[in-house]
Parts: structure tokens; sequence; C-alpha cells
């Protein structure tokens, strides 16, 4: 099991904690602020967590070591911060290191000092809300690679009653159907291509960004 070190205990930070545990991942929450981190652990976010100044580089590495495989850098309100702890999450040897970011000059600094991933939280959600206003068939996407986007879209009403073999969306669009979400919750990540698609099913795709709109 990977373990994931987060750093700062703002509404980004707390969030990604929250959403690495609750999928039962090892997660070590660090902040300076000692009643942000008993509220934490108090509203069972976290169940490990450290009061600690992260820009001390000694108090830093004490607690690292080789123990974590990504951390989430999530004080990016504090530039200066940001790019201090970065650059010694870099020296320690992590590989994986996930930054928040609040302008386009911070994030070029963070990517020169050893960043794998830079984010912008408020720009993604705006992105998001638009997103959805835009195609309301869509419920959440990502990016996988570089123009292709993972989405979970309602079943569209003319695929309702339609088999994969029959719609046969791989061939016409160039995408993937990675599974089948029902409304009970449960996932099928390897469905049968003459099951009858139902109103209430979620498909899970792999699709190129230009072709979206013909889907869905």
């Amino acid at each position: 099991m990977k373990n994931f070190l987060v750093i700062g205990l703002g509404e980004f930070g707390k969030s990604v904690a929250k959403t690495l545990y609750k999928n039962k991942a090892t997660v070590l929450a660090i902040d300076s602020r000692e009643s942000v981190i008993k509220q934490a652990l108090s509203e069972n976010i976290i169940d490990e967590a450290v009061i600690l100044d992260a820009t001390d580089e000694i108090a830093l590495k004490n607690v690292v070591k080789d123990d974590f495989d990504t951390a989430f850098v999530s004080v990016g309100d504090n530039i200066q911060a940001s790019i201090l702890i970065t650059l010694q999450l870099k020296e320690l040897g992590l590989k994986n290191i996930i930054c928040k970011a609040v302008n386009h000059t911070q994030e070029k600094v963070l990517y020169k000092i050893g960043a794998t991933q830079v984010v912008f939280p408020e720009e993604l959600m705006g992105e998001k809300v638009a997103y959805s206003v835009l195609r309301p068939t869509i419920i959440e996407y990502f990016k996988f690679a570089e123009d292709y986007f993972i989405y979970e879209v309602k079943v569209p009403k003319s695929y309702i009653g339609k088999s994969l073999m029959e719609l046969n969306l791989r061939h016409k669009y160039e995408i993937n159907i990675l599974a089948i979400k029902h409304s009970d919750g449960k996932m099928n990540v390897t469905p049968d291509p003459n099951a009858k698609l139902s109103k209430d099913d979620l498909l899970v795709i792999l699709s190129n960004t230009n072709v979206i709109d013909r889907i869905v």
C-alpha cells in the first residue's frame, strides 16, 4: 500500500487527506496549527497527524525519512513556504510531489525545483462547474493523458435498451468503456457486451476530448 504525506490542512489539503483516508490509504498530515490538526483528528478525516513547521528542514527530514511515495504540498497561499517545502522534499528523495499553486509564476518555479504536478484548485473547480453546465450528462472527469480524459457520464437516451455490442462505440468513436456503474452503486469493470444499458446506469469511458460531444 502506498503512503501519502499531506502538508497543510487548508480546504484543499483536508479534502485530499480525507479522500485518501476514505480509500484506505496510509496518510500522514502535517500542519503547524495545533487547532487544525485536532479538528481533523476529531472529524476522523485522518488518523495520523503531526504538528510541525514543514519549512524546518531538520524536523521535516525526521518525519519523512523513506516512508512516503507521494507528497501533497497544499500551502500554495504561502508561496515562499510552498517553494521551500517542495525543494526540501525533492532533496529528501520523494519521487512524486504534487503542489497547490495560486499563480502561474509560482507554478513555473515549483516545476523547476522538482514538483511533478502543480494544481490550481479554484481554477479546476471553476472549469468543472462550467463544464457541468455545458455538458450536463457528464458527472465527473479527469485528465488521463495528453488530449485524453476519463469521463463518468449518464447513459444518453439513445443508448437506453441497447448493448455495448450494438452501440459499437469503440469502432465508431475510438473510445473505451472502462466500466458501467449501476444505480445500486456497484461498478462492473468487465461489462458484458451483450447486456442492455438502463437509464440509471453510468458509463466510465476513456475518450479523446475531440469526440466527447458526439458521444454524450
